[in-house]
């Protein structure tokens, strides 16, 4: 398919792996395997004659659609390999399979039931959606969105905010470029190299967090069951009010102590600046020295 200018893909997959990259030459390549199943005088091989026969790809203006309607999609899959033109901006649905997504200038929006997705070196915003599968995205020039019911997530290289919530499953986020939330109600929270607005919670599972508060940014980690362990350099500036419930408080670095008790901390350190607020009913908080 020939296009010219930027454009729109949209794609629903009931069941079949999808794979999208950004290429330079133009033109839109796709290629699909399909397999069949079936019932009574519906046969496979009618269903697969009737797919290969009339593809369900459709150009429109700027816009193509590739996939039918998920429900009239039963019993057949459909494994996608799509080159687009880098300027092209993709929305993609599917039931059952992995999707891949890379070297697009975005946005991108991803929905999928079970799979894993994973997008990369997008120049634009992320959206990106699963029920049950592991989720990354790597090089992102923009904001990632990422909601997850179950399974790992994984978002480092961003310029904008990274905004995660999770029902199960470990949430990691490496140099993001702007504020970060994620919250999980059972699994870990991971952050390394944070600098600007951090909310990190977990009502089951560790929350760890690496990085170098800004002046005025504000660091608010919790979690419900499970240790808090925050990391910055010896040179950081910040306001650290800390409190476990039930467990101890541990620093490995120096701070100047304004107000202690058995289960809280009030410190800084530095010249004050950001605000970290700390709190955990089960388990302990420990504030270590970072390079």
């Amino acid at each position: 398919y020939s296009v010219t200018g930027p454009i729109r893909l949209e794609l629903a997959n009931a069941s079949g792996d999808v794979d999208i990259t950004g290429s330079t030459d133009g033109k839109v390549h796709v290629h699909g395997e399909v397999r069949a199943s079936g019932f009574g005088s519906d046969t496979p091989q009618k269903r697969l004659d009737e797919t290969v026969s009339n593809p369900p790809i459709e150009q429109r203006g700027d816009t193509i659609r590739i996939g039918k309607e998920i429900s009239r999609m039963r019993n057949v899959s459909i494994t996608y390999t799509i080159q687009v033109p880098r300027d092209t901006e993709v929305s993609a649905t599917v039931a059952s399979g992995a999707q891949t997504i890379r070297g697009v200038r975005g946005p991108v929006k991803v929905q999928s039931a079970s799979g894993s997705v994973r997008v990369e070196k997008i120049e634009r915003d992320a959206h990106l959606s699963t029920a049950s599968g592991s989720v990354s995205a790597t090089d992102i020039g923009s904001e990632v969105h990422v909601t997850s019911a179950s399974g790992s997530v994984t978002v480092s290289n961003t310029k904008g905010d990274v905004i995660v919530n999770a029902i199960s499953g470990v949430i990691r986020i490496a140099k993001p470029g702007g504020r970060i939330e994620a919250d999980t109600a059972s699994g870990e929270v991971e952050i390394q190299g944070a600098a600007n607005d951090v909310k990190a919670h977990a009502a089951s599972g560790r929350v760890s967090v690496q990085g170098n508060p800004g002046a005025d940014s504000y660091w608010e980690l919790k979690t419900v069951s499970g240790a808090v362990q925050l990391g910055v350099p010896a040179s950081a500036n910040l306001h650290l009010s800390a409190e476990a419930v039930s467990g101890e408080i541990r620093t490995d670095i120096p701070i100047v102590v304004e107000e202690q008790g058995k289960h809280s901390l009030r410190a800084h350190m530095g010249s004050g600046g950001g605000r970290v607020d700390v709190h955990t009913v089960s388990g302990e908080i420990h504030l270590s020295g970072t390079k």
